[in-house]
């Protein structure tokens, strides 16, 4: 296992951990996400429906930092759920949208959306098309998926 690899683990870790403090919901999935800076140091975390009923994960983190934050564009995006591609709430961007636009380069993920809400994520194809490197630890899907259980999945 490569030293990046056991970084990303450790990450996505903690990205489950926040996952696990998502108010309960029965309409939407539990998700927990993290920017890390190429310096190895978290900038910032997020969790769904962490300010208000809406919020997906990685919006709530990117919320909490200026839109022209240059750590960004170095960065790399942990969540525990592919960022979605349509969003239910219609007055939202998408979370691929917000990445894009963040300059990020980096994004890994424990799994990857299932039709329970939203026909169709094309989160990962959508980010990989604008040159963003995406990578999957599938391995820990099981452990990222866990306090998601009640839903159907």
């Amino acid at each position: 296992m490569s030293d990046e690899s056991r970084g990303d683990r450790g990450w996505m870790r903690h990205a489950i951990g926040l996952a696990r403090l998502c108010p309960h919901s029965d309409t939407a999935f539990a998700v927990g996400a993290v920017i890390v800076g190429a310096d190895g140091v978290e900038i910032e975390h997020g969790w769904s429906r962490e300010t208000d009923d809406k919020v997906h994960a990685e919006e709530s983190a990117l919320n909490k930092l200026a839109a022209d934050d240059p750590r960004l564009r170095r960065a790399t995006l942990y969540s525990t759920l592919e960022p979605c591609s349509q969003r239910a709430s219609k007055d939202r961007a998408p979370c691929t949208d917000r990445i894009l636009a963040a300059g990020i380069r980096r994004v890994v993920i424990a799994w990857r959306e299932p039709g329970t809400f939203v026909d169709n994520c094309v989160g990962v194809e959508k980010l990989r098309e604008h040159g963003v490197e995406v990578v999957e630890l599938a391995d820990l899907a099981d452990e990222a998926m866990s306090m998601n259980r009640h839903l159907r999945l």
